[in-house]
């Protein structure tokens, strides 16, 4: 499989118009049920997640939840050239301390999304992407459940604290992916932005979006499942569910 990079930033050096190609090995695809044709969430129970505490003050007019809505094409506005620096210089600015707003509680959360939320869907063999990386805290994660992984993410500052591997670090805008059409088997968002043209363009035809909001409505890049599927062209079906504070969804594109 090739991983087509246009024009990026990559652990450090400018990449151009080169094709990159990795190989991946073969993941075996569990046993999923057919989602073509339908537009549903599969709500499965709560788990309770000792410890857990909210970290984010997120509100309806948090600065990040009206850019998170501009940007899924929710609200009016868009992802302007204006919003997308406001947007880096934010996490740009939040860097050094972003290590903080980890916990292993919140990484119990990613840990369910990856195990009872795509074991609810089934995820085609390939390519990982995720979306909003940060700093890394969940990269390995990721790495450890599917053969390749590219973290992408708008803030050089937190690319830069990141772990150089297992990860390709990049970066990138995630509304214009340095990515072929169709090269991805799953996008992953954790507490990141929805750019719903680009998961799109870049998920295979049955691909899989996996979306998770740490603190719940309180995240100030928050978006329900209602939202994810008013957002996304095409049909999808999946499941959601909570863990701890946090919730988390997980769609697969019908074919």
């Amino acid at each position: 499989m090739a991983l087509v990079i246009r024009s990026c930033r990559c652990d450090g050096q400018w990449i151009a118009g080169v094709a990159q190609t990795c190989g991946l090995g073969v993941m075996q695809e569990p046993t999923a049920p057919q989602y073509a044709g339908a537009m549903s969430i599969h709500y499965l129970p709560a788990i309770p997640i000792e410890g857990h505490v909210l970290s984010s003050p997120g509100s309806p007019d948090h600065p990040m939840r009206l850019a998170t809505r501009r940007a899924a094409g929710l609200d009016e506005g868009g992802w302007k050239g204006d919003l997308r620096d406001e947007v880096r210089a934010y996490f740009d600015g939040m860097a050094d301390e972003w290590h903080t707003r980890t916990s292993p509680e919140r990484s119990a959360i990613v840990s369910d999304l990856l195990t009872r939320g795509l074991a609810a869907t089934g995820v085609p063999a390939g390519l990982a992407v995720e979306v909003g990386s940060g700093i890394g805290a969940y990269s390995a994660m990721l790495s450890e459940r599917f053969d390749a992984v590219v973290a992408i993410d708008l803030s050089l500052a937190m690319l830069r604290l990141a772990p150089a591997r297992p990860a390709f670090r990049v970066q990138a805008d995630g509304s214009a992916l340095p990515l072929r059409d169709g090269s991805a088997a799953v996008m992953v968002l954790i507490n990141a932005f929805l750019f719903p043209a680009e998961v799109a363009r870049v998920l295979v035809p049955d691909g899989v979006i996996a979306w998770v909001n740490s603190s719940g409505e309180r995240t100030p890049i928050y978006l329900s499942a209602e939202d994810l599927l008013a957002a996304l062209p095409g049909t999808w079906s999946g499941a959601a569910s909570r863990a701890g504070e946090g919730h988390w969804c997980v769609l697969r594109r019908g074919v």
